[in-house]
C-alpha cells in the first residue's frame, strides 16, 4: 500500500513531535560531532544501547578524537573496547582514524564515509545525516519493522530484494530539511513502540496512518524469510593460579577471531593437565551459538605450552576476552560464597 502526499507530510510532522517529547537522553545525541557519533554507531552494531552508553564514554574521555585514536597502542584500543565484542570493529576504528590524520579532517559526505573501514551503508548514512544533516536515510532493523508496518509491506526483509525495496521507501519518507533528526526519530520509534512483539499501537504518533494497523496486521510484520536455528555447545577452561597469577594464552596476530586477546586455556591447550573441582559455570553467546563455559580448577603442569603466567591485577589493562573476564567472575563469586 501507499501513503498520499498529505499521509507522508503528516507522518513526518507527527514523528518529529513525538521525538522531541519522548527522545531518551542518550550520550550521543548530546553531540553533533560526526567523529564521536561515528564512534556511537560502530559500537552499536549488533550490541544494545544500554551495554554501550559506558563504554562510549570511556572511550571518548581516552580517544576524543580522530588523532589520539590513531597514534593508540593497539593493547590499549582493545583494553578500552574489551568487553563489546566483535574486536575487529576497534582495528577497523584505528585503520580509519589514521585515513582521517592523514587527511587531515574527518570525511563529510556520504560517499566518502562510506569508503571508511567498518562502514556499511546505514552506518555512513547515520554519520552524514545526523553529523553534517545530509539528506540520506538510514535502513537498520527498527527501520525496516516500521516501514513494513506502515505500508502494510509483505516483502521479505532478509534478502538483497527488500534491502533495496525498503531503502526506496525509506528515502520517500526521508524529511529532508531534517534528515538527522527524522532518521534518529524513525529509529526511536522502532526501538521504544514499534516493537517486534506486542507493539504499542495506542501510544504510536503515527498510528494514524499506519497501514497493518488499520487491517490488524502488525503483529505479523515485518516478513523474515530467512531464520537461523542457535547451536549449542558446552566447553570447559581452566583456571590455573599460582601466587597472584593465571595461566592464559594470547590469540596471534593472523588469528581470524580476536587477535591479540588473552584467553584461559582449555584442553586444546593443556591437553594433559591434572584437574581439580569447578569453580562454576556461565554462558556466553556469539551471534547464533550459544556457549556453556565450566570454570575447572586444575594444577599447573610442567610444561605450559602456549601459555604464560599473567598477575591477575592486570587483567583490566590487558586484552583479556569476555569469557575470560566472565570465568574471573565466577571464581571471584565462588571464594566470596565459601
Amino acid at each position: 500500500m501507499t501513503l498520499s502526499a498529505t499521509e507522508i507530510e503528516r507522518f513526518r510532522a507527527c514523528l518529529l513531535l513525538w521525538f522531541d517529547a519522548h527522545k531518551r537522553d542518550l550520550p550521543w545525541r548530546r553531540t553533533r560531532d560526526p567523529f564521536a557519533i561515528w564512534i556511537s554507531e560502530i559500537m552499536l552494531q549488533q550490541t544494545r544501547v544500554a551495554a554501550v552508553i559506558p563504554y562510549y564514554e570511556r572511550f571518548l574521555n581516552r580517544f576524543p578524537n580522530f588523532e589520539e585514536l590513531a597514534t593508540a597502542p593497539e593493547p590499549e584500543l582493545l583494553a578500552y573496547w574489551s568487553g563489546l565484542g566483535y574486536y575487529y570493529r576497534a582495528r577497523n576504528l584505528q585503520l580509519a582514524a589514521r585515513r582521517m590524520r592523514d587527511a587531515g579532517m574527518f570525511p563529510a559526505s556520504y560517499a566518502e564515509i562510506r569508503r571508511l573501514p567498518g562502514v556499511g551503508d546505514y552506518t555512513a548514512a547515520a554519520v552524514a545525516s545526523i553529523g553534517f544533516n545530509l539528506p540520506h536515510a538510514v535502513l537498520d532493523g527498527n527501520v525496516f519493522r516500521v516501514l513494513s508496518r506502515i505500508f502494510d509491506d509483505r516483502t521479505d526483509i532478509a534478502g538483497g530484494h527488500g534491502r533495496k525495496h525498503f531503502s526506496a521507501l525509506a528515502h520517500r519518507l526521508l524529511d529532508r530539511e531534517k534528515p538527522g533528526t527524522f532518521n534518529q526519530a524513525l529509529m526511536e520509534l522502532g526501538a521504544t513502540i514499534c516493537l517486534p512483539k506486542k507493539p504499542h499501537c495506542l501510544l504510536c504518533p503515527v498510528s494514524s496512518v499506519c497501514r497493518a494497523r488499520s487491517t490488524g496486521k502488525q503483529d505479523v510484520l515485518p516478513v523474515k524469510i530467512t531464520a537461523q536455528k542457535s547451536l549449542e555447545e558446552e566447553r570447559v577452561v581452566f583456571w590455573i593460579e599460582d601466587r597472584g597469577r593465571v595461566l592464559a594464552w594470547q590469540r596471534p596476530s593472523t588469528s581470524r577471531l580476536m587477535p591479540g586477546f588473552w584467553e584461559l586455556p582449555e584442553p586444546t591447550q593443556l591437553p594433559e593437565v591434572s584437574t581439580g573441582s569447578s569453580w562454576g559455570s556461565f554462558r556466553h553467546g556469539i551471534t547464533f551459538h550459544k556457549y556453556r563455559f565450566d570454570v575447572i580448577e586444575a594444577a599447573a603442569p610442567a610444561q605450559l605450552g602456549p601459555c604464560k603466567w599473567i598477575a591477575i591485577e592486570n587483567l583490566t589493562a590487558i586484552p583479556a576476552s569476555t569469557v575470560f573476564k566472565k570465568a574471573s567472575r565466577v571464581v571471584a563469586k565462588s571464594r566470596a560464597a565459601s
